[in-house]
């Protein structure tokens, strides 16, 4: 695992994280050089490894998860039984080792192993924890489980989504968690920033929940100003018409929207529909809005014979705000992504050639990287707790017959 000198060199992370949340928040230091070790077991490993496909020739395995690759690249993996006293000792030996320990377990598990904020920092002051979970640690429903489709849900996003007079609709895949887990890591480096200066650790409670509703600043400040509650309204928007969607030849789909009376005359020349730019009726949002089905019928029928991406560009060149709609495998060939080096190929030893995501921002003076695969359950057992933590050969044999690595 090395890489050019990178930003967080010498920043060393104990995640005792699974699924989302805590482990992406260790995946985004370790692309920028921390060294992270990822703490699963034997008996319960990470559930993104067993419950999330895609599989290597879609056969569920230990190791051949797509999804728990993707999202702990670049780290080590050890197996500690934390049930074991022999196991929970190795634990406090690497959160005494570690600058950051990441957890995302339910509130009060961690506290209950003796791996809690307060009994790490009596043997590491500077340390620092951070906790991540669905409620944050505290409320009256602190120890809700679930997953990102019920923060989604609860955040409010979910009753803004859909047709108007149709059910709330679920959001595609845990949004939330990515949130939270770009503002955990955000946390992080401030603590490290603020350590740097103090010589203090820190404790970061981040709740999932209250991260997603930055989202919904709008409706929120909407509601406080006027009691107006904001309603499910498909593809509509407030301030822009026409806002859609609309299909293309093939199975191609354009998006577009118009903010302006202006951008909406120069909408309709692009499209051959000039009649519609003379039409005084339509000359305002509330024309346009009043006129949907009319102008929702004349983007349609232009669409309908147009390429996706051609009728992308020229919109773009007319001034309009436009994008064709990207397919999963167009966006590992699109051409902006790809010259950012957003997709960083690497070999995992059970499945093969993958590609990995890197952080949406990189560094100009110390460059981050994918600098490993996702690694294998326990792969690196021997390395962390011999040439890591220091154990001899006779303390590392014995821990493992104790059972402490399962």
């Amino acid at each position: 695992m090395t890489a050019g000198v990178q930003a967080l060199d010498g920043v060393k992370i104990v995640e005792f994280g699974s699924y989302a949340a805590g482990p992406h928040v260790g995946k985004m230091l370790a692309n920028f050089g921390a060294t992270v070790v990822h703490v699963e077991s034997m008996s319960r490993p990470d559930g993104f490894r067993m419950q999330y496909p895609p599989y290597k020739d879609g056969k569920p395995g230990m190791n051949a998860g797509g999804c728990f690759a993707y999202f702990n690249d670049s780290k080590y993996d050890v197996t500690v039984d934390l049930k074991n006293p022999e196991g929970i000792g190795l634990a406090k030996r690497l959160a005494d080792w570690s600058d950051i320990v990441i957890e995302n377990m339910r509130p009060g598990v961690i506290d209950r192993l003796g791996l809690g904020y307060g009994e790490l920092r009596s043997s590491n002051p500077r340390v620092i924890m951070l906790s991540t979970c669905n409620m944050g640690q505290t409320g009256p429903r602190a120890d809700t489980p679930g997953f990102g489709s019920q923060l989604s849900a609860l955040a409010g996003m979910c009753g803004l989504t859909g047709e108007r007079d149709g059910p709330p609709m679920l959001l595609y895949g845990p949004y939330i968690d990515f949130i939270a887990s770009t503002l955990g890591a955000t946390a992080v480096l401030a603590a490290l920033e603020r350590r740097q200066r103090t010589g203090h650790g820190a404790y970061l409670d981040v709740s999932q929940y209250e991260c997603g509703l930055m989202f919904l600043a709008g409706p929120m400040l909407q509601f406080h100003r006027s009691s107006k509650i904001a309603e499910r309204a498909a593809n509509d928007d407030p301030d822009a018409a026409p806002h859609g969607a609309y299909a293309c030849r093939g199975e191609g789909w354009i998006a577009l929207s118009c903010w302006s009376n202006e951008e909406f005359s120069r909408l309709c020349g692009a499209i051959g529909r000039t009649d519609l730019a003379r039409d005084s009726g339509l000359a305002t949002l509330a024309g346009r809005k009043s006129a949907a089905t009319l102008i929702h019928h004349a983007l349609a029928a232009w669409a309908h014979d147009s390429n996706a991406q051609e009728a992308a560009q020229l919109l773009q060149s007319a001034g309009v705000h436009a994008h064709s709609v990207n397919s999963v495998a167009e966006l590992f060939t699109d051409s902006q992504l790809v010259s950012r080096r957003l997709w960083r190929r690497r070999r995992h030893p059970v499945i093969g050639d993958q590609a990995y995501c890197f952080p949406a921002f990189e560094l100009s003076e110390t460059p981050g990287d994918i600098t490993a695969s996702g690694p294998v359950l326990g792969a690196d057992n021997e390395r962390v707790f011999r040439d890591f933590l220091g154990l001899n050969e006779d303390e590392f044999n014995s821990a493992r017959a104790k059972g402490a690595m399962d």
